[in-house]
């Protein structure tokens, strides 16, 4: 894993490179969590992935920021890269994050593949089945920066109540390929209607795995990743056949 430190603005944002292919930016959850992904051998095969620290987290400059900036340093890092566009692969909140960006900047982003995300939504009900689960949760010890996990979560909620946030997922061309932990304490019916509204989404499950299943199953994790890639490199390959 080659470390680099690539200045978006003001801040000087870490970012991990590791492997050969096509290029896939790797996204961790949180909001506010250290790059938890950058190891080798976690990352796809066939694949340059690159590993963001978001800004005000663990190696990267910065401070407390929006969802609108958290973009803004994705799009600045393809830029200094010399990217022209590319796969996001999110977790937890990065799946989230990487719906928006896909929403916002479709040419940027070539497809995205969400694992285990929240959704769009704060709905009671899957708060509480996720409350009532947590004590069953495999515990992962994860650092993360306080301040910017609350304006994170603070700009999701701003987000997810803009009047015309379904119709810009209705109307998002770009392929996701969205997928659940069985074992998740996390209902998935939110990542589910995504991938039925998306024009080009799909959906999966795979069993028995909990939320962090990087963690608990790093092998299958990594195949997990890699084969969604590429069915989503095939299906783009094929025509595209109307829903």
């Amino acid at each position: 894993m080659e470390s680099r430190r690539i200045q978006v603005g003001a801040a000087a944002l870490h970012v991990g490179v590791t492997g050969r292919g096509p290029d896939v930016v790797v996204l961790s959850g949180g909001p506010g969590c250290v790059q938890y992904l950058e190891r080798d051998d976690l990352a796809p095969r066939g694949h340059r992935a690159w590993h963001p620290e978001p800004r005000g987290v663990g190696r990267s400059g910065g401070g407390p920021h929006t969802m609108e900036e958290a973009i803004a340093d994705l799009e600045g890092i393809r830029e200094a890269a010399g990217v022209g566009s590319w796969t996001v692969v999110g977790h937890s909140w990065g799946s989230d994050l990487g719906v928006r960006y896909a929403v916002e900047h479709p040419h940027a982003v070539t497809a995205v593949v969400g694992i285990a995300g929240r959704g769009p939504q704060r709905d009671r009900t899957w708060t509480d089945a996720y409350e009532a689960g947590r004590p069953t949760q495999p515990i992962v010890e994860i650092d993360w920066a306080p301040g910017v996990h609350t304006a994170l979560s603070a700009s999701f909620s701003e987000w997810i109540h803009r009047p015309d946030l379904w119709r810009g997922l209705a109307t998002c061309d770009v392929p996701m390929h969205l997928i659940a932990a069985g074992d998740d304490i996390r209902p998935s019916w939110p990542i589910e209607q995504v991938a039925a509204l998306v024009p080009r989404g799909t959906f999966a499950t795979v069993p028995g795995v909990p939320h962090d299943f990087w963690f608990t199953h790093p092998e299958l994790w990594t195949r997990t990743v890699t084969d969604a890639l590429e069915r989503l490199r095939d299906a783009q390959r094929s025509p595209k056949e109307p829903r």
